[in-house]
């Protein structure tokens, strides 16, 4: 009997193994996984072996003032990527650049990638690129906000062009999911790609101004949006008054806040999507299937799930449209072209 009861525990314990190195691989897989472009890991490990440390300490550094400085620079990540590709066209000041487009206008976390970046120029000058900065700062970012950690390829040089009139070909709060999907798959991304990027929205924020419409005035018909649970209306309704102040800022995840978690999914199943871009996503069926993946009730494996795809969706995002090699340059402040 003695001998049974240590052969059962011997096989719980290997079962136990199998099932975490399982995990383990799972989330390790699209850290392997090539990206396009020429794009390397280790790219900077002989020319500036401590690039990403430097960044993380910057990102790490404005998180612990004030954490929502991680949705901001995702977003900034993102934004970038959508236009002119990832090249850190979006960091340009000027007149007509793309950060003073309406859809850039209320972008942050510019001070966290110039902060990076004037370190990074005293260490190593004229080495890492701002478009790279902008990756590592986002990948950090959702890592900080107990998200997935990934290998982020590097080697992206900065463009120089940055134009507020290629701007609009971004993905709006307004777009349909059939506007949508058109402009994920003209970046070479999927429509399970669509769904899992828009997760991001787990740690973000949005003002009234971008949904109000919907809780009072739906497509001028006098009422909410249909789509709207009632529990929801009445929430929204307290924290966006119809005459109030429409800079007023609201989570998108109106569950879980600040923490990336997969509670966006679940929020958007049952009528509780902010944005309207959002809530349509459970009323296609080309993306209604991956919410409700991500939707489930296994929380823990369900995390896990959503945090190996929001890596992968990520890798896939940091390669659109790179400039490597000769293409573009190394700008020595993240603002201006050389």
């Amino acid at each position: 009997m003695c001998i049974e009861l240590r052969d059962t525990s011997l096989m719980a314990v290997m079962a136990g193994l199998v099932t975490l190195t399982s995990v383990i691989t799972v989330l390790m897989m699209p850290f392997a996984e090539a990206q396009g472009g020429g794009l390397q890991k280790d790219f900077y490990s002989s020319t500036c072996p401590k690039a990403e440390k430097i960044v993380r300490s910057a990102v790490e550094k404005y998180f612990a003032n004030d954490s929502t400085i991680a949705p901001g620079l995702l977003r900034l990540h993102f934004h970038d990527c959508f236009v002119q590709g990832c090249d850190g066209s979006v960091l340009i000041s000027g007149s007509s650049a793309e950060r003073t487009a309406f859809a850039n206008l209320g972008l942050r976390g510019f001070e966290v990638i110039d902060d990076a970046k004037s370190q990074l120029e005293a260490t190593c000058p004229g080495i890492v690129s701002c478009a790279d900065i902008l990756a590592l700062a986002a990948r950090d970012a959702v890592d900080l906000s107990d998200g997935p950690r990934w290998t982020v390829a590097l080697g992206r040089r900065d463009g120089r062009v940055s134009s507020a009139s290629d701007v609009a070909n971004l993905p709006s709060p307004l777009d349909s999911v059939t506007d949508q999907r058109k402009k994920f798959a003209d970046k070479g991304l999927s429509d399970k790609d669509l769904v899992t990027l828009v997760g991001a929205h787990t740690i973000g924020q949005t003002d009234c101004a971008f949904f109000r419409y919907r809780l009072y005035n739906f497509t001028a018909t006098g009422n909410a949006d249909p789509s709207v649970s009632q529990a929801s209306l009445s929430k929204f309704r307290d924290l966006c008054p119809e005459d109030g102040d429409p800079s007023v800022r609201v989570a998108l995840d109106q569950g879980s806040a600040g923490k990336f978690d997969a509670q966006f999914f679940r929020n958007i199943k049952e009528g509780n999507g902010v944005l309207e871009s959002d809530q349509r996503l459970w009323e296609d069926e080309a993306t209604k299937g991956t919410v409700a993946k991500y939707a489930g009730n296994l929380r823990g494996l369900i995390g896990l799930r959503f945090d190996y795809e929001f890596s992968k969706a990520m890798n896939k995002l940091g390669a659109v449209g790179v400039k490597t090699g000769t293409d573009g340059e190394i700008r020595k402040t993240c603002s201006q072209f050389n």
